[in-house]
């Protein structure tokens, strides 16, 4: 029994040590993709999505782009996505 126990508190602790170390992989992943999906749907290259460029290509920032855009410029960043998406 006592064997059991020493097994199970070292996985328990791997399990501890390595989730973080998946989470930062899953916010690495999202970000490639935003990445990809944003340099694909900025058609004029610019660094900025607008409102028309988000319509077709980016349904989730279309219908969030009010609430993304908070300072109302007309147009969002990667940066700004990224930030949306960590909350």
């Amino acid at each position: 029994m006592y064997l059991f126990l020493k097994n199970l508190s070292a996985l328990a602790a791997l399990v501890i040590c390595f989730t973080p170390m998946l989470s930062f992989a899953d916010d690495t992943s999202r970000n490639k993709e935003i990445q990809e999906r944003f340099t694909k749907c900025d058609t004029n290259h610019d660094g900025k999505l607008t409102l028309n460029e988000a319509k077709g290509c980016m349904p989730r920032i279309y219908d969030n782009f009010s609430r993304i855009d908070a300072q109302s410029r007309g147009f969002v960043t990667i940066a700004e996505i990224q930030a949306m998406a960590d909350r």
